[in-house]
């Protein structure tokens, strides 16, 4: 695992607090869900292996070489064998390096694939969940594991799990090369370890303490700049003169900022300095040992060679156990992170399509809402019981109080959602048992939002029917009234319109959201108001594009714009969870109830203004 400061994330060899917490539960069928992804892969996994087993091995022979040219080749003044010798060393340093380049590139191979594969399964995963979870996923959560976790997972494999396997056997190999040289002096090497790990544990957590709190303060102040140098915080700073106030909080912050940095660097000095010096204990004692069994015992197994070897490989113990020590850690992240991974694959799709789901011809075909009711939350019905029917190619029109769910009603026979109660039919086939791709192939959606991909107009439009010819997108941009603007742009068809359409107007975007559909050629139309962001004048340039579109197919069209609602054939009043009321215009003004309510309040005003203004023009 990448180690560091990080959100929410220690420094290596220690958990935060939330880490703690949050530390995932170790099973069997998380570890072989883990094993899984690797399975795929075993034979590359098997050559890694072997390549860091073949490392550790020859990265032995440069401190044994190093053994014999101080006792063969110095001590006997053999100038031929210390070339020898040298050139081995050199040899075996290059076949060391060449099997660590070889054994990198097939681990960064397999993480990559590994990557691959889970992006790959993520994003398929992701397209089929329902449009509910969307909703109220956050979309940085979603980037967050499409990214940055399963980009995360190359470092388990990179790091993790090849560390753990590339300092085992250096451990193993190291340990048993020293005792097969002097099993004394291993011992004298191996007990200096805890001396310089224990330390390192200690200074370590003091330094991840004032890192934390460092953290905290840097965070408050990132705050206050975020809140006071922003476009509307530094309004408000001016409007009401608090620029000196808002200056002394910022450098009393930046003060505490400034002296836990100082704390943790000095920590961190002294901590090399203390470091460094239990690196040479280890090295010390062995040649005080190793002098002592050779001057005073006369030890006759002993040689300077293998003094000077043994401390060679002493040092090439001390890093590979302090990873080891931080096991734990890094086995822990390494879990929470495929248990955040696995927590997004484990979401339910709660639309399903059927396994053998229908095609009926749906054109002019009766649109049938049975008792249906709906609620995002349990505790909060927002639907209770919805009957009505749209005759096929008629064309009705749903209006009501804002939240009363009329958006909800139209999102239902696409299946956006699913009823929680009742079913909704169309050509006599409850929607559920429709193939779902067939089904929304038949509908026409034009919302609120007209959302555009960063691309080209003609790669907007083509989404609708990637074979479209040329002449079927200027017949849909000339009935959609924006074929003029296309033509007037220098690029023409191939005008980029930015990032959800930013490079285009409200009103444009709409309009080229209507082309998309009318190429579509839906045999049920949903306008989810459509034409909110027109000006009048578009309005009525789309209008009779609109009729046009309708004809022959049959329509549901959400509006607050009274033009549109009175060319309906039914206007369907929503309140409290039902349909209140249904009937034309005029009959729903004779009624006196929520409909006049509605028109009084919202239909007519509207109507004013639009006649005022024509009047002045």
């Amino acid at each position: 695992m990448a180690t560091g400061m990080g959100r929410g994330l220690g420094p290596r060899g220690f958990l935060t607090e939330e880490e703690k917490q949050n530390m995932p539960k170790v099973t069997s069928k998380l570890l072989l869900r883990i094993l899984s992804y690797l399975k795929p892969y075993w034979f590359q996994f098997l050559l890694v292996f072997v390549a860091i087993l073949l490392s550790a091995t020859v990265g032995l022979l440069p401190s044994i070489i190093t053994g014999r040219i101080v006792d063969e080749a110095l001590m006997g003044r053999d100038m031929a064998l210390l070339v020898q010798l040298l050139l081995a060393a050199f040899v075996t340093l290059a076949v060391s390096q060449v099997i660590g380049v070889l054994e990198s590139y097939i681990n960064a191979w397999i993480s990559q694939r590994i990557i691959f594969d889970m992006k790959n399964q993520m994003y398929h995963h992701l397209q089929h969940m329902p449009h509910s979870f969307f909703t109220t996923e956050k979309q940085g959560d979603i980037l967050t594991r499409m990214n940055s976790d399963i980009n995360g997972v190359s470092s388990v494999i990179s790091g993790t799990l090849t560390s753990i396997v590339s300092n085992i056997a250096t451990v193993v190999t190291t340990v048993v090369a020293l005792f097969g040289m002097s099993w004394k002096l291993a011992l004298v090497g191996i007990v200096v370890i805890p001396l310089l790990i224990l330390p390192t544990k200690s200074v370590g957590q003091t330094r991840w303490k004032l890192l934390t709190e460092s953290q905290a303060k840097q965070d408050e102040m990132n705050q206050l700049v975020n809140e006071t140098l922003s476009v509307s915080g530094s309004l408000l700073v001016k409007l009401f003169a608090r620029e000196a106030d808002e200056y002394k909080r910022f450098v009393a912050v930046n003060e505490e900022v400034t002296q836990y940095a100082l704390k943790e660097q000095r920590s961190g000095k002294w901590f090399h300095v203390v470091m460094g010096m239990f690196t040479q204990i280890g090295p010390l004692l062995i040649y005080f040992a190793g002098g002592w069994l050779i001057i005073s015992q006369g030890d006759p197994t002993l040689t300077v060679g293998t003094i000077t070897a043994t401390v060679a490989l002493i040092n090439r113990l001390y890093r590979p156990v302090q990873s080891l020590l931080n096991l734990q850690v890094d086995f822990t992240r390494s879990l929470a992170l495929f248990t955040r991974i696995f927590d997004y694959f484990d979401k339910q799709n709660t639309i399903f399509p059927p396994k053998h789901g229908q095609r009926p011809d749906v054109t002019c075909k009766d649109i049938i809402f049975e008792h249906v009711s709906f609620s995002y939350d349990p505790e909060k019905p927002l639907l209770t019981d919805i009957h009505f029917t749209v005759p096929g190619g008629k064309m009705y029109a749903i209006v009501g109080p804002s939240g009363s769910g009329k958006s909800t009603v139209v999102n239902l026979i696409p299946r956006l959602y699913d009823v929680k109660g009742g079913r909704v039919r169309v050509a006599g086939l409850d929607v559920r048992n429709f193939d779902l791709s067939y089904l929304r192939s038949c509908i026409g959606v034009v919302s609120q939002e007209s959302y555009l991909f960063n691309g080209t107009i003609r790669e907007n439009l083509l989404y609708a029917k990637p074979d479209a010819t040329l002449q079927e997108l200027e017949e849909a941009c000339r009935a959609a009234s924006i074929l003029d603007f296309i033509h007037n742009q220098p690029e023409g068809f191939e005008t980029m319109v930015g990032n959800r359409g930013l490079k285009l107007s409200g009103g444009e975007k709409q309009r080229l959201s209507l082309a998309r559909v009318i190429l579509k050629d839906p045999k049920i139309l949903i306008l989810d108001e459509a034409t909110s962001a027109l000006d009048s004048i578009s309005e009525n340039a789309i209008q009779d594009a609109l009729e046009k579109l309708m004809e022959g197919r049959t329509s549901i069209v959400i509006a607050h714009r009274l033009s549109t609602i009175l060319k309906a054939d039914c206007i369907l009043v929503v309140k409290d969870g039902v349909i209140a009321e249904q009937g034309t215009h005029e009959e729903l003004l004779a009624a006196d109830g929520i409909y006049r309510d509605l028109y009084e309040t919202q239909f007519r005003k509207v109507l004013d203004y639009e006649s005022d203004h024509s009047e002045k023009d």
